[in-house]
């Protein structure tokens, strides 16, 4: 049995730095820091250890930041209507992926490493950047209004991301501004999909 184990996690660590579709394990859904305490230590941080997450905590990040939470398919963050715009895009040194809530993995779009895209100089060292994109023809079509509630939307998953790093003992922060002209037709991004976020995560550096 501790053969097996083994052997399935160097799969899984093998998969996580080639490139390909990335199989994420199941989220831990259980302990971690007390609501109040985590509200109480939020905190936007802007200088970043180039140190990487596991597998795990990228699985725990996304899945606390929007990931399935009921057999219905909705998630841990609201979207109005159910509508569940909000996409999140992830920025690893192994390559670019879309996060696949429903079956928890990271699609690959590209192999490669676009996080100093993502980030400004002072984000730059962080090993995961997150880049929340809004689907807007989900919500009907790229109109004013559509856009204005995709925002409260991500709002919600802005603060679901803070909220983990703070109870992991990881840092975050939420920024508008990233290299949207490189971005977009790297991540193959449709005119009515729109970058609305951009989250850069990992350890604080000391």
């Amino acid at each position: 049995m501790k053969k097996t184990c083994i052997l399935l996690l160097a799969i899984i660590a093998s998969n996580f730095l080639s490139g390909q579709n990335i199989e994420l394990p199941a989220a831990q859904k259980t302990g971690g820091m007390p609501l109040m305490e985590a509200l109480a230590n939020r905190a936007t941080v802007r200088a970043f250890d180039s140190t990487e997450l596991s597998i795990q905590q990228l699985s725990n990040l996304l899945w606390a930041s929007f990931g399935v939470n009921r057999a219905d398919g909705k998630r841990t963050a609201p979207s109005a209507n159910n509508k569940q715009e909000m996409e999140i895009y992830v920025l690893l040194k192994s390559g670019s992926y879309l996060y696949d809530a429903l079956n928890n993995k990271l699609n690959l779009i590209t192999t490669e490493d676009l996080r100093s895209q993502a980030a400004t100089q002072r984000f730059a060292e962080a090993p995961v950047q997150l880049i929340f994109v809004a689907d807007l023809a989900k919500r009907g079509g790229d109109s004013e209004a559509s856009l204005r509630t995709a925002n409260i939307d991500c709002g919600y998953i802005s603060q679901n991301t803070y909220l983990f790093c703070t109870s992991e003992g990881l840092v975050t922060g939420a920024r508008g501004s990233f290299n949207r002209d490189v971005l977009i037709p790297k991540l193959n991004l449709r005119p009515e999909q729109k970058i609305l976020l951009a989250h850069s995560v990992g350890y604080q550096k000391k």
